[in-house]
């Protein structure tokens, strides 16, 4: 990887001063682990040191209350190769990852728990696929070294549901060892949950996708903060991808197609009823098939309209900011000297 430069202004300065850019910038999203992070800093040090690269570290405080954040000052205003983001309050691992995004300026993105279970050692091998042309490379654990019961079980069913829902064919979401190119970052909004679905948020985005498998060691300081409570707010977002995947750039074709069925069920249900009506004299005012097709009617006249502001909402949000509704790998022209 060659070295550039990123322009950066300097508050209350005119000047600019030029800051080569990283080979290689390492997010590390954390919440209570001082006892880890002296061992995981060193680790990744050593580790990319070893390899040439330039890099930084971007640790990011997610509202620890174990003296995380003093840690990260004193560490920060020692080393140069170090960027300590202290949040103001717990917002969970989501928005602490996009803050590591946002303060990163390596070409590559690598990402990792601060619980040591991650091993840095791995990074190099990531970067290496990635160099193979993909844009986006995840680690598997495929020695876990977690509880059978209460984390592997479920786990597997998640992974399981995950792809089944989303169609990208990954064995481990949850696996916080990535490597990304910065430009596929860029293109990726996170809210939510969201973090533990990065594989299908780049796959939307067009990426080139690998999965390698990676070392995972049990932990030795603290506790997990992973838990079953997250698995309501894990099936909302796997719904909201789901939908994002398929109907990100025309939700009509969900929302006018379910309409257009509820109107067409109701509006048969009620000619069929006016028939009895006229033909067979019959009372239809206490048939329960009336209330379904009066039911049926207004349900499909509502989505129909919801299929319509969602149209106006995609537009909205594509327009507003810039977005493209494609992606573009790369422009090949012939040179004509």
């Amino acid at each position: 990887m060659g070295s550039g430069l990123i322009s950066e202004r300097i508050e209350g300065m005119d000047n600019i001063i030029s800051l080569p850019i990283p080979d290689v910038s390492v997010v590390v999203p954390i919440k209570d682990e001082v006892e880890s992070l002296p061992h995981l800093l060193d680790a990744i040090a050593s580790t990319l040191q070893g390899c040439n690269l330039s890099y930084e570290i971007i640790c990011v405080d997610d509202g620890s209350v174990d003296g995380s954040p003093q840690l990260l000052k004193e560490k920060a205003e020692n080393r140069s190769d170090l960027k300590s983001v202290i949040l103001r309050r717990n917002y969970g691992q989501t928005a602490a990852m996009a803050a590591g995004f946002n303060h990163a300026t390596g070409k590559v993105i690598v990402t990792l728990d601060a619980d040591l279970q991650n091993d840095p050692a791995d990074i190099p091998m990531l970067l290496s696929k990635l160099d193979e042309g993909y844009d986006m490379v995840s680690g598997w654990r495929q020695k876990r070294q977690d509880k059978a019961l209460t984390r592997l079980l479920p786990s597997k069913i998640a992974n399981w549901l995950i792809r089944r829902i989303t169609g990208v064919r990954i064995h481990d979401y949850g696996c916080s060892l990535k490597a990304y190119r910065a430009e596929l970052v860029a293109d990726m909004n996170l809210y939510g949950e969201l973090h533990r679905f990065l594989p299908a948020l780049a796959y939307i985005e067009g990426a080139r996708i690998a999965e390698m498998p990676v070392r995972h060691h049990a932990r030795k300081f603290g506790q997990s903060k992973y838990g079953l409570s997250r698995t309501f707010r894990v099936m909302m977002d796997l719904l909201t991808i789901a939908f994002m995947k398929t109907f990100l750039t025309r939700p009509m074709h969900v929302f006018g197609l379910l309409g257009l069925s509820s109107i067409f069920s109701g509006g048969a249900i009620g000619l069929y009823l006016t028939f009895v009506k006229l033909v067979f004299h019959e009372d239809i005012g206490d048939r329960p098939l009336l209330i379904l097709a009066v039911l049926l009617l207004v349900t499909g006249v509502q989505l129909f309209c919801f299929g319509l502001l969602a149209e106006v909402l995609m537009r909205t949000y594509h327009e507003s900011q810039g977005k493209p509704i494609y992606r573009v790998r790369e422009v090949i022209t012939k040179n004509i000297n």
